[in-house]
């Protein structure tokens, strides 16, 4: 199979070009998780790009984003597959006067009565294909064994069928906020990244590209503010997405330059719990 990236820089320049934007750490996993074919374990604070970065890749290589959303609870038949059981028993109701019970069972355990779930759709695609396994740090400890031949071998193994084996190696992005401790056997079979909040110059980039009609000038003053914040003791810090959340909404305020009375007004599109926004309404009146 033919590379998807000729160089980091390559990474780097395409990840730009749909807007998100990279450091050479964050575009060098991505080039290795390629030409190694290995899955990506992405971690980091909730908000700081982990998804993004998933969904960014797929759109610079024009491949389809197949997406688990992990939760508690997540099984095989929501995440590998399930029988069309329905369809099953309208085969062997249609059949009931053969004499071969065989035919029958080799039938109805056959692809024709697959419901294919997001991890099998992936290996079975024929397209190119971005896996992205969002928040696996949800699932049990249990469930995390379904994940482990897939990121390995690149296949399913199905009782009925046999082994399917993956017709091409799809890129994969597993996002995990550290709500618990992943399974040694999981790290194992991935590269690591991790994604933490971004200095203030690559946030000020980031407002900039991401929010239409924002100055260079009131850009500066977010990425300042949003610093200084998220070194307060905060149950909750703001995430990049909360940034430009902040940013757009003091340009359709018309708001060129921040003052502080300006910014505590603004707060609760920055902080989502009423604690943080009064210390943080605290130090902008400090800063004042």
């Amino acid at each position: 199979m033919a590379h998807r990236f000729e160089s980091v820089q390559e990474v780097r320049d395409g990840l730009k070009s749909v807007n998100y934007l990279a450091d050479d750490g964050i575009a060098g996993v991505a080039f290795l998780a390629d030409r190694l074919g290995k899955p990506v374990l992405v971690e980091g604070p909730a908000g700081t790009g982990k998804t993004q970065l998933a969904k960014s890749i797929a759109d610079m290589t024009n491949a389809r984003l197949i997406r688990l959303q992990c939760y508690e609870g997540l099984d095989e038949s929501k995440a590998l597959y399930e029988w069309n059981y329905k369809k099953q028993l309208l085969r062997i109701q249609a059949d009931r006067n053969s004499d071969s019970w065989s035919d029958i069972h080799d039938d109805i355990f056959g692809t024709d009565f697959l419901l294919t779930r997001p991890l099998l759709e992936a290996i079975t695609a024929e397209d190119p294909v971005v896996l992205l396994i969002d928040e696996v740090d949800r699932v049990e400890v249990e469930t995390e064994a379904l994940l482990l031949e897939i990121l390995s071998e690149y296949q399913v193994s199905i009782p009925e069928l046999g082994t399917i084996t993956a017709k091409q190696i799809p890129l994969v992005f597993l996002t995990s906020n550290n709500t618990r401790e992943l399974s040694e056997a999981l790290k194992r079979r991935c590269l690591f990244l991790h994604v933490d909040y971004p200095d203030m110059e690559r946030e000020k980039e980031i407002v900039l590209t991401k929010v239409p009609g924002v100055s260079e000038n009131l850009a500066d003053q977010i990425a300042r503010i949003v610093r200084s914040i998220r070194q307060l003791d905060l149950k909750k810090s703001p995430s990049v997405s909360e940034t430009i959340d902040w940013a757009r909404t003091l340009v359709l305020l018309g708001i060129e330059s921040i003052d502080a009375q300006q910014a505590k007004d603004t707060l609760h599109i920055l902080l989502k719990y009423q604690t943080d926004i009064a210390k943080a309404a605290k130090e902008l009146s400090i800063d004042k």
